[in-house]
C-alpha cells in the first residue's frame, strides 16, 4: 500500500454517504429510539446501497460492480460508525465477501445492484480462525440447524449459509428469524432456524472453508475502520462540547485535566485510523499481511473505541447520561462491536500464531 491517505475519490464518497446518513437515519442522530415508529433503517439503506451504489463497490466490474476496493467499502463503515447508523452494512460486507470469495456468478450482479441483500449466517461472537460451524446440516438440497445472533439477517433478502459440507444460498422467507436482545439496538441480532429449506449450493467444503476463512478476516478490518468513526465522532462531539460548557466561569475544556485526557484520545484515535487504514488497504490490494493487518486492527481499534465512547459520556457531565443524547448509542455500538468477530484478546491470540511468537 503506498500511502495511508485518502484518496480525493474515497473523500468525495465520504462526504455523499454522510450527508445521506444525516438525512436518512435521523433516529439516532436526534437520540431516538431505532427500534421505534421513527427508525429510517430501511431509508437509510436504500440511499447508500442503491442510491450511491455502496452495495457494488467491492465487486468487479465484470461482475456487475464498481470495480472499487476495500478501502472504499471501509469509508462507507466510516460514516456508518459516525453516524451510529442502524444499515445492514456489516451483514452486506460479509455476505459480500463470501460470494466474492465463490465467485458466485449469478448472484453478484444482483447484490451490486441493490437488488439483493445477502447476508452470511454466523454469529456475531464467532472467534478468529474459527473452523467452518457444524450448526447447520445439508440434507438433499435442503438445511437443518440453528444458527443464534446473527447480526442483520431481519434485512435480508438471501442467507449465505457456511457448512462443513459446502456453502448454500437460502431465501430469507424460507428461514424462521427470532429476535435477539442485543445490547446495540442499532445493530439487530437474530436466531436463524432452518427445517428443511430449500438451499442451493455455492460451493464444495474446500470453497465453503475459504468464503468462511475471507469472510471473517474482511469482516475484522472493516469492523476496525467503523470503530474508527465511532471513536472519532465521540473525539469531535467531546471537543465541541467542553469548548461550549461553562463551569466556574469558564469552558470546561480549558481545565487541564480534560485537555489531557482529550490529547491522549486524540493520539489513540490517530493510530487507530493507521492501523484501520492498513488492513483495508492489506485486503484492497491482496497482500499476504492482510491476515495480521485484519488481526491487528481488531485489537487496537476495539478497544480505542470503548474507550472514546466512555470519555465521551463521561465529559459531557449529566447530560451524558441521559437517555435523550445520543452518547450511549455509540457507548453501546462500541461495546458491541468489541466482541463481535473476536475479541481484542482472541485477535491477539491469532496474531501470535500469524508471526510465531511462542506461546507463553
Amino acid at each position: 500500500m503506498s500511502t495511508l491517505l485518502y484518496s480525493d475519490v474515497e473523500e468525495e464518497l465520504r462526504a455523499s454517504v454522510r450527508q445521506a446518513l444525516a438525512r436518512t437515519a435521523g433516529g439516532v442522530s436526534s437520540g431516538g429510539d431505532p427500534a421505534g415508529d421513527g427508525w429510517a433503517g430501511s431509508d437509510a439503506w436504500r440511499a447508500l446501497a442503491g442510491g450511491i451504489g455502496c452495495a457494488a463497490l467491492a465487486i468487479p466490474e465484470d461482475r456487475g460492480g464498481a470495480g472499487a476496493s476495500w478501502r472504499e467499502v471501509a469509508v462507507v463503515a466510516e460514516e456508518v460508525g459516525r453516524a451510529a447508523a442502524p444499515v445492514p452494512w456489516l451483514g452486506a460486507v460479509l455476505g459480500t465477501a463470501a460470494l466474492l470469495s465463490c465467485d458466485a456468478v449469478d448472484l453478484l450482479p444482483k447484490v451490486a445492484s441493490a437488488d439483493l441483500l445477502a447476508v452470511l449466517v454466523l454469529p456475531l461472537s464467532t472467534p478468529p480462525g474459527a473452523p467452518v460451524p457444524a450448526a447447520v446440516r445439508a440434507d438433499g438440497g435442503t438445511l437443518t440447524g440453528t444458527v443464534t445472533s446473527v447480526a442483520d439477517a431481519h434485512a435480508a433478502d438471501l442467507l449465505i449459509v457456511p457448512t462443513p459440507d459446502g456453502l448454500y444460498a437460502v431465501d430469507a422467507a424460507r428461514a424462521t428469524l427470532t429476535p435477539v436482545t442485543a445490547l446495540d439496538q442499532t445493530r439487530p441480532l437474530s436466531t436463524v432456524t432452518f427445517t428443511s429449506a430449500p438451499a442451493t449450493l455455492l460451493g464444495d467444503a474446500e470453497r465453503a472453508a475459504a468464503a468462511w476463512t475471507s469472510a471473517l478476516r474482511v469482516g475484522a478490518a472493516i469492523l476496525a475502520a467503523e470503530q474508527l468513526g465511532v471513536a472519532d465522532w465521540c473525539l469531535a462531539s467531546t471537543v465541541d462540547y467542553v469548548k461550549t460548557r461553562y463551569q466556574f466561569a469558564r469552558p470546561v475544556g480549558s481545565f487541564q485535566a480534560v485537555k489531557h485526557r482529550l490529547a491522549q484520545l486524540w493520539v489513540e484515535v490517530t493510530q487507530a485510523r493507521a492501523v484501520a487504514r492498513y488492513a483495508a488497504g492489506c485486503l484492497a490490494d491482496a497482500d499476504p499481511d492482510a491476515a495480521v493487518a485484519a488481526s491487528l486492527a481488531q485489537a487496537h481499534c476495539a478497544p480505542v473505541a470503548v474507550r472514546a465512547a466512555e470519555e465521551c459520556v463521561q465529559l459531557h457531565g449529566g447530560i451524558g447520561f441521559t437517555w435523550e443524547h445520543r452518547a450511549h448509542w455509540y457507548l453501546k455500538r462500541a461495546k458491541s462491536s468489541a466482541i463481535a468477530l473476536g475479541t481484542p484478546a482472541q485477535h491477539r491470540a491469532l496474531l501470535g500464531e500469524l508471526v510465531d511468537l511462542p506461546p507463553r
